[in-house]
């Protein structure tokens, strides 16, 4: 395929909910998506990083920027015999994954929709027909309000709940959270809030069997991680530090982590996601599809992701109604009663545009070419 054109548009969702961890809160989402069109096809991406600099230097200013005037000039014109080839084409860009992943994760869907099959298929996915699902809760208010959404998100069937920590909203949150709640699959995430001078503090989580405690110290650390895996029961789960297959390959080696969570603008598209992930399954090491608070585009994307066969775990991929109001595509991704997301056997990642939404929340737009 040839990439012809790029159309970039950046589009204001308000949360349903408000989003807190430990960098703050989120009211409202703004999120660039990345149209590649060849021969009269188009296919879709997501650039998933926040408004903010906080989860990693990216944020949604930057990306724009970064797509418009280095990754465009790149790609544009190219002959690409495979999606797999459009990564090694901006490589030499330092950082900015996000950036490029949304565009490599587009030329992705366009090869599935060129080829008239889903993207799960096109990727190497279809372990799975259905996507088992977690919920990921940011910060509340109260202990009360927390154990409400809990509630809800366990009636409504999900498999997995994952809650938010940090100093001050930790050990006390996830005792009560325990006791209301005895066996329940649970988990914590730190967001990078602690350092080793907590160890102490966070061996108390060992007392209450979580699943694993995701990414406590630095967002760019491994070593430390391998030094207070060493002194817990409960797995680490690493997160922010793992931006390729050969940061996962050093966390494994260090034993820095027993499960691995694998964002698909973190680790800069589908090409280094399956490499991690088959790095992670050479070692034994689970890995699990985690999220951005992404529209429906990048939402679909995850759940292609998850159809690999190591995605043995409940990811954050979840109802798009947890999010919005109105998703940007049709209809909207749904879980089932058990927890669960069908896959869809529509070419690309399976779902509609709301075209007309799409045009009325959309801030601004850009085609290069």
């Amino acid at each position: 395929m040839k990439i012809e054109t790029i159309t970039l548009r950046r589009i204001r969702l308000p949360l349903v909910h408000f989003f807190e961890t430990s960098f703050g809160r989120t009211y409202e989402r703004q999120i660039l998506l990345v149209e590649l069109h060849s021969e009269g096809v188009s296919g879709w991406g997501e650039i998933t990083c926040g408004e903010k600099p906080f989860y990693n230097e990216e944020w949604t200013d930057s990306a724009w920027l970064i797509v418009r005037d280095y990754v465009a000039p790149r790609v544009l014109g190219a002959a690409l015999g495979a999606p797999e080839d459009l990564a090694p084409l901006t490589a030499h860009i330092r950082g900015h994954r996000m950036a490029r992943g949304g565009v490599e994760t587009a030329a992705w869907d366009l090869a599935a929709r060129q080829a008239g099959i889903p993207l799960w298929k096109r990727i190497g996915g279809g372990a799975r027909a259905e996507i088992p699902c977690g919920v990921s809760i940011g910060i509340q208010d109260s202990v009360e309000q927390l154990i409400g959404k809990i509630q809800a998100e366990l009636d409504a069937g999900y498999q997995r709940i994952k809650i938010k920590i940090k100093p001050g909203w930790d050990i006390d949150v996830v005792r009560r959270v325990r006791e209301r709640f005895p066996s329940i699959k649970l988990m914590a995430d730190a967001n990078s809030a602690y350092t080793l001078a907590d160890i102490g503090h966070l061996k108390r989580l060992d007392d209450f069997y979580l699943m694993m405690i995701e990414q406590p110290l630095a967002h760019d650390d491994i070593i430390d991680h391998a030094v207070l895996q060493a002194r817990l029961e409960t797995p680490i789960c690493l997160d922010e530090c793992i931006r390729s297959a050969h940061h996962a390959e050093q966390a494994i080696r260090l034993r820095a982590c027993r499960i691995l969570n694998i964002k698909l603008g973190r680790v800069g598209g589908f090409r280094e996601a399956k490499r991690v992930h088959d790095a992670a399954r050479a070692a034994g090491i689970p890995v699990w599809c985690g999220g951005m608070l992404e529209s429906g585009i990048g939402r679909a994307h995850n759940i292609a992701l998850a159809t690999l066969d190591n995605f043995v775990l409940p990811g954050d991929v979840s109802a798009s109604r947890r999010y919005w109001t109105r998703d940007i595509i049709a209809p909207p991704v749904e879980v089932t009663p058990r927890g669960t997301i069908v896959t869809r056997d529509r070419p690309g990642f399976g779902y509609e545009i709301d075209m007309d939404y799409l045009k009325s929340i959309t801030v601004c737009e850009e085609t290069l070419g």
